[in-house]
Parts: C-alpha cells; sequence; structure tokens
C-alpha cells in the first residue's frame, strides 16, 4: 500500500469511529459544527466581472499587479463548488460538482490561483453531465487516489429526457465505475447520509420527498428491463454543515428533489431545526417549475434564511423573485466568487 493508500485508511478509519460515536449519542447524522465555511465558485452559470464584494461575498480581482486580464473566467451550464470547512486551526476541503465540459473548471481554477492539489473528498450531487464533465480531468490533474462519495443511481446508463412533441433525448454516459476504480478512485457508494471531512460535512444521500408540489423532472426516463420507467433521479444529494451558533448551511447541486425536500431532510438528518444559509442551483427553471417558484417562496419564509444564494438551475425568475422577498438575505452568485459564513465569535 502506497503513503497515501495508508492516509487514506487511516482517514476514513477515523470517520467510522465518528459515525460509531453519533450512534451512541442517538443521533446517527450528528455533525461536528465549524467555526467557519468558505465556498467558492469554480463553476456556475453567470460570469459578472463588475459585482462589488461585501461582508459575506468576495468577489475576485478584476486585475493583477494594476493590469486588467486578457483572460477570463468562463461561465456554463453547470456547477462546481469548492467548500472548505474551518474549525480552529483544522481545515478541510471538499470539491462539490465539477462543471459541465471538461474544459471550465480547470479553467476558471488556474486563473483563481486554485491549488487543486488540496482537495480531500469529491462529492457529486448526481450524475447528469452538468455536474460531472470535469471529474476526468480533474482525477488526470490530482495524479492520485481519491475518495468519490455517491449515490449508487448515479451509475445508472441509458437516462433520457422523453419531451412532450415526442423526441427521445439520451443523457451522456458520463461515470462508468470500472475507470473510477482504474483510475485509483476510492467509491464511496450510499443511499444513506455519509459523513466526510471528520464528521463536519454531511452528505445527504438520498432525500426523502415529502412536500405535495415538488414532483422532480416530469421528462425523465431511464431503462429498465428492457423497458423505460419514470426516472425519479434518486441520486440527487446536497451537503449539510453546521456552523456554530448559527444553525445550517445547505448546498444543493439542483435540487432534482425539491430545495423544501431538501431542507426539510437536511434538517431531519441532522438533528438541527435552525437553518441559517441555503446555497446551490434549486431547479425552478423553465414552464414546468415555474409554476411552483410560490409555494417554495412561502415554505422557505418559514425557515428564514440568513444567507440565500441561488446558482445554476434556480432559473431568472425565480432568482428575481428570491431576491424580492429575501433583499437582507440574497447573495448574486457568479463564477470566482466566495461566499463566507462565519460563526457568531469569528465574525
Amino acid at each position: 500500500m502506497t503513503a497515501y493508500g495508508i492516509v487514506l485508511t487511516a482517514y476514513f478509519i477515523q470517520s467510522l469511529l465518528w459515525a460509531v460515536h453519533c450512534l451512541k449519542k442517538g443521533n446517527t447524522m450528528m455533525l461536528k459544527e465549524v467555526d467557519r465555511v468558505e465556498v467558492l465558485t469554480l463553476m456556475d452559470n453567470y460570469v459578472d466581472f463588475l459585482l462589488e464584494s461585501t461582508k459575506v461575498v468576495t468577489r475576485p480581482p478584476k486585475a493583477k499587479d494594476g493590469m486588467i486580464s486578457r483572460d477570463s473566467l468562463v461561465g456554463e451550464h453547470g456547477l462546481s463548488l469548492l467548500v472548505k470547512v474551518h474549525e480552529g486551526s483544522e481545515k478541510h476541503t471538499i470539491l462539490f460538482d465539477t462543471g459541465h465540459t471538461g474544459i471550465g473548471v480547470l479553467h476558471n481554477a488556474k486563473h483563481l490561483d486554485v491549488d487543486l492539489g488540496q482537495i480531500e473528498t469529491i462529492v457529486m450531487s448526481h450524475r447528469h453531465m452538468d455536474h460531472t464533465g470535469s471529474l476526468w480531468p480533474i482525477l488526470e490533474r490530482l495524479g492520485r487516489p481519491i475518495p468519490l462519495v455517491i449515490h449508487p443511481e448515479a451509475f445508472l446508463s441509458s437516462r433520457y429526457l422523453l419531451l412532450p412533441d415526442g423526441k427521445k433525448l439520451r443523457f451522456p454516459d458520463t461515470l462508468n465505475r470500472k475507470d473510477l476504480e482504474g483510475r485509483g478512485v476510492q467509491i464511496i457508494e450510499s443511499r444513506k447520509p455519509v459523513h466526510v471531512a471528520d464528521g463536519k460535512i454531511l452528505v445527504t444521500g438520498e432525500i426523502e420527498r415529502t412536500t405535495g408540489f415538488e414532483k422532480g423532472l416530469p421528462y425523465a426516463y431511464t431503462e429498465h428491463d428492457g423497458k423505460l420507467v419514470k426516472d425519479s433521479i434518486r441520486d440527487d444529494q446536497s451537503l449539510v454543515m453546521h456552523l456554530k451558533e448559527r444553525g445550517l448551511v445547505v448546498i444543493s447541486g439542483c435540487a432534482h428533489s425539491g430545495i423544501v425536500n431538501t431542507l426539510l431532510y437536511s434538517k431531519k438528518i441532522s438533528g438541527v431545526d435552525r437553518l441559517y444559509a441555503v446555497l446551490g442551483g434549486f431547479h425552478l427553471s423553465g414552464p414546468e417549475f415555474e409554476p411552483i417558484i410560490g409555494e417554495t417562496i412561502e415554505c422557505l419564509k418559514k425557515m428564514s434564511p440568513e444567507i440565500f444564494a441561488p446558482m445554476h438551475c434556480t432559473g431568472w425568475k425565480a432568482v428575481h423573485r428570491f431576491e424580492e422577498t429575501f433583499p437582507d438575505a440574497f447573495v448574486l452568485n457568479s463564477v470566482g466568487s466566495t461566499i463566507t459564513l462565519s460563526s457568531a465569535q469569528a465574525a
């Protein structure tokens, strides 16, 4: 076993011991509290160089060494977030999703001087191409074994959109178990919640669907025993952190389970009722989803998030409504932005 393999094994033994500790405490998914959460957007649909920094969000520099670069950050229909959690002098870094193309995330990481070597774990929100696109180039760049947290149904092949006009569109097969294992990836495959970052980040696993209005992607199908069946995209999962004195920080990839379902489930599995920040894609774009924007907002009002950063597939109409509804909490995200969330003592 290589030196890195020994370290990796020790890391997961430590995670297992923490899970046993949680079981003894009577809450199977206890979360270690953190002092600070930093979320750097390596990829999103939107780039705006004129946005100004605030107390919550730091925008990328407009120039280097006094010179405005001819190079530029790029956006694409995809999502990739570098998530760091801090507790005292301890820090952990994970990568949540990898954008749409094999180019954008690596380009933006280089432009922002991001060292991808700091990534300890990669978490995939689900297998759609706009979240898995740069996985292979990133693995190549890392050049070492790394854990990949993923839902088992992310490996389903033959996924389609069956449109009302009769068109049948196939999703690219972006994930292959054998290829990943051949590259030394340690696949952590689970429908249940999984701890990463030494118990400081919880990956939700499969999200319970309890609301009546969040029904998922209507035209999604997959092949089973030679027949096309409805694809509920059960591999949709999110990240949950517990910020000291503030409450939960929840980051969604696309919220195919519904963002309200995601938040309700995050509260349930963490045992923490207070919600502080909600970030990520909420999939409220287009005629199939815009009718539920109002119900979504009414539910979110009751949860009273203090930081609200819609991204990626949320859609312009929903983003606009969120800004109107949560003017003090709203953050307009853009590629290269870093959202920093601190405990009351660390603020």
